[in-house]
């Protein structure tokens, strides 16, 4: 027998078991039951959060032999058993739009989609996954069908880009329900990977099943598929190490390492650091993605160090104890130098990614370190009482009894390298 991915042997067989998604998952559920189905709905979202699944699992519910009364699908009858394994169904069509998105495809479905379902009592459900890769006449060619569809068909429009549709379709936006799937929080994923593992039976450290659920980004899908890699490579047991060497992800150590080089102006050393990780195979854009999450986590723990973030006690420490050595304006404005990079997309059309990082990292450790005015002034050698004298009031300052003060608070750009 075939190996069946984790991706595809836990995925949900009910409405109940959809995480995060119980805004649709509910409103579909109380529609099968309430006999208030749309003939047409548009799934919009990231990819990996739900959308192809609860399509199945509302067509397993529209065409489920022993269906509940509360609309949930058995998942064991024959026509449950064939959707949800994506096998052939009769009733059940699933349709790749990004290699069949003409209108002679519009056409054809247009077409089928007028015969009766195969039994009374069932629905004929069209799934078009990457909707929004239809062309203009594609779409087109399906409007009068979902302004004026036939009784017991319902398609299901699934797009990870919506606003492509909107640019090149929108008068399709008015003819379907419009669901809007969210992100899956890390908690939620972090839950559902320990499941998995325990009815693997096998074994995982909370801080690798943790650094999966984050490089996740939100996506359950791509969580299990992660660590379904791991459990092969390792055969069965989840660590940390084993976890990073699967995603290419570069120790915190490095980034500890490099946020030690800026607070401490060692310019030349960038170089050393990067050719450390070149020698050791590592992604120099994967790092580059990971230095901007170190910084927006640093820039979290400064402005609010008893916040929480999904980081292994020892690092949270050792990033709260850096953190103090930077302003939060120095932590914005370099994280806007970092980002402006990605934002320009030279580094994904460099053909040396190396030499943009390492001047990158350079303007860093140069950058200009805000200080308090009264540093500034008494690192060039001292503050006076006043600023009319000592103990002498302002001329024409308007209160004799009182002389203006240097207000401590201010701050100023003071070059850290003087």
């Amino acid at each position: 027998m075939s190996y069946n991915a984790l991706a595809r042997k836990y995925r949900p067989k009910s409405f109940a078991d959809v995480t995060t998604q119980e805004h649709v998952s509910e409103t579909l559920r109380r529609a099968v039951s309430g006999g208030r189905v749309g003939h047409a709905y548009l799934f919009c979202g990231p990819r990996g959060v739900g959308k192809t699944t609860l399509a199945r699992v509302l067509a397993m519910a529209l065409n489920c032999s022993k269906r509940s009364d509360d609309g949930e699908p058995c998942g064991a009858c024959d026509n449950c058993t064939r959707i949800w394994g994506g096998q052939t169904a009769l009733d059940v069509v699933e349709i790749d739009a990004a290699s069949n998105r003409g209108v002679d495809d519009a056409r054809d479905l247009r077409e089928r989609a007028m015969y009766a379902p195969s039994a009374e009592g069932r629905f004929k459900v069209y799934i078009v996954d990457e909707a929004h890769m239809l062309t203009r006449e594609a779409w087109n060619a399906l409007l009068k069908i979902l302004e004026e569809p036939p009784a017991s068909v319902v398609f299901i429009f699934a797009t990870t880009e919506p606003q492509k549709i909107e640019q090149s379709a929108s008068p399709i936006l008015s003819r379907c329900q419009r669901f809007d799937f969210r992100r899956i929080g890390v908690d939620h994923i972090l839950s559902r990977l320990v499941a998995v593992v325990d009815q693997e039976g096998s074994e995982a450290t909370d801080e690798a099943l943790r650094l999966i659920a984050r490089k996740a980004d939100g996506g359950m899908r791509d969580a299990l598929s992660l660590l379904d890699q791991v459990m092969s490579l390792t055969g069965g047991k989840v660590e940390t190490e084993s976890v990073r060497k699967v995603m290419g992800l570069v120790e915190e150590e490095r980034y500890l390492e490099l946020l030690d080089i800026f607070s401490e102006s060692k310019h030349s050393e960038v170089f050393i650091l990067i050719e450390k990780l070149a020698n050791e195979g590592y992604d120099l854009v994967e790092f580059y993605h990971g230095l901007l999450d170190i910084l927006r986590t640093l820039l979290r723990l400064r402005l609010a160090p008893d916040t929480e973030v999904h980081l292994p006690s020892t690092l949270r420490d050792q990033l709260l104890e850096r953190s103090v050595r930077f302003e939060p304006e120095d932590i914005v404005r370099m994280l806007s130098v970092v980002a402006e990079l990605e934002g320009q997309g030279s580094l994904r059309r460099s053909s040396n990614p190396r030499v943009l990082i390492e001047m990158l990292l350079l303007r860093l450790s140069y950058m200009d370190r805000t200080v308090a005015l009264e540093e500034l002034i008494e690192a060039l050698g001292g503050v006076p009482p006043s600023v009319g004298g000592a103990g002498n009031p302002v001329e024409g300052g308007g209160d004799s009894g009182k002389s203006e003060q240097i207000d401590k608070e201010q701050r100023v750009m003071f070059p850290s390298r003087i």
